[in-house]
């Protein structure tokens, strides 16, 4: 076979060759990174835990109770009017981190939080009957002496920002889902 009959047809058993190649390549390189990045991908635990429902009904007015989401505790707080009054009458400009209540809550009477310091990621109190509230009627963290109101906003001490709401929607009247 001569050098013209070869190429006659526009490629030559080499061209086949190196294509063949290049694609048993591509496969095999695909078909070993593919763990590698699979990996990477939440754990199946992590990603049961992403969203939680929780239901309200059992809340008393004025009663708190703590469930966790992503391995935090999340404070709700069915709140009374002296509560939600204290929370809508602060004067936002004097806030650090200023947002008002309606920006912290999808229904006035419901507060949700996650319930970790924004100074060192201690746990604060006033969640249950009895805690010390600190000087703003919500929550206080003994660590190093950060006060929250009764929305969860920093009032006073080292905390830089107030406690973060998390995502969450109403999924009836007495049942939230979180995440």
């Amino acid at each position: 076979m001569s050098m013209d009959e070869d190429t006659k047809d526009g490629g030559s058993r080499r061209d086949f060759l190196y294509l063949t190649a290049a694609a048993f390549g591509a496969v095999g390189t695909g078909s070993v990174a593919w763990p590698f990045i699979h990996q990477m991908n939440p754990a199946a635990d992590t990603k049961a835990l992403s969203t939680i429902e929780v239901d309200l009904a059992p809340i008393e007015q004025g009663q708190a109770i703590t469930v966790m989401w992503q391995g935090k505790p999340v404070f709700i707080r069915h709140r009374t009017a002296k509560e939600i009054e204290e929370a809508r009458t602060v004067d936002v400009s004097s806030l650090r981190d200023s947002q008002t209540d309606e920006e912290r809550v999808e229904k006035p009477e419901w507060l949700i939080m996650v319930g970790v310091c924004t100074h060192l990621g201690c746990i604060p109190l006033g969640q249950k009957t009895g805690d010390v509230k600190g000087d703003y009627d919500g929550w206080f963290c003994p660590c190093h002496g950060s006060h929250y109101d009764s929305s969860g906003r920093i009032r006073k001490g080292p905390a830089p920002k107030n406690l973060p709401v998390p995502p969450y929607a109403f999924v009836s009247d007495t049942k939230i889902k979180i995440g």
